[in-house]
């Protein structure tokens, strides 16, 4: 679905109504370059389906923007731009810092003296309480048939 002009701005930019600077598109995705990047190359791979958030972004949707996110890491690394590693970041909600309520997936060339932080106190988790959360996220994905899905053996590549 496509909200109606101007209701959303990667709508907008995936319907040609909004300038952006297009890296690619398919039928199902459009990749632009972020307008305030980490660091130069920084790209966002924006589904053509409006989706405020994952939950309402159909699997097949996902994993296609996935692939692409995939597509352009590789593409970053191959590119000639600063590229000793690469970061992809999804918030989802605002909570999870989603700065556009269109689920999106930023990928951006990183460097060691590149001052991009992720600022978090982790601290170790007792076993107990892993294996607890790990019960509830399994009842929890129960409900969304992950059994059925085909497993893939690791690729090398």
């Amino acid at each position: 679905m496509e909200m109606p002009a101007g209701t959303c701005t990667f709508c907008d930019i995936c319907a040609g109504r909004v300038e952006a600077s297009l890296a690619f598109q398919d039928d199902t995705t459009v990749v632009i370059m972020d307008g305030n990047p980490v660091n130069p190359g920084h790209a966002v791979v924006i589904p053509r389906v409006h989706a405020p958030g994952l939950e309402d972004l159909a699997e097949e949707a996902g994993a296609h923007m996935w692939l692409i996110a995939h597509r352009v890491a590789r593409g970053l690394r191959r590119s000639g731009l600063r590229c000793e590693g690469v970061t992809m970041y999804l918030g989802d909600g605002e909570a999870a810092l989603q700065d556009v309520p269109h689920t999106h997936i930023h990928v951006f060339p990183r460097f060691p003296e590149d001052n991009f932080v992720i600022d978090a106190d982790c601290e170790p988790r007792d076993r107990r309480l892993l294996d607890q959360e790990a019960w509830v996220l399994r009842e929890a994905l129960r409900g969304l048939a992950l059994a059925s899905l085909p497993r893939h053996a690791p690729s090398g590549r």
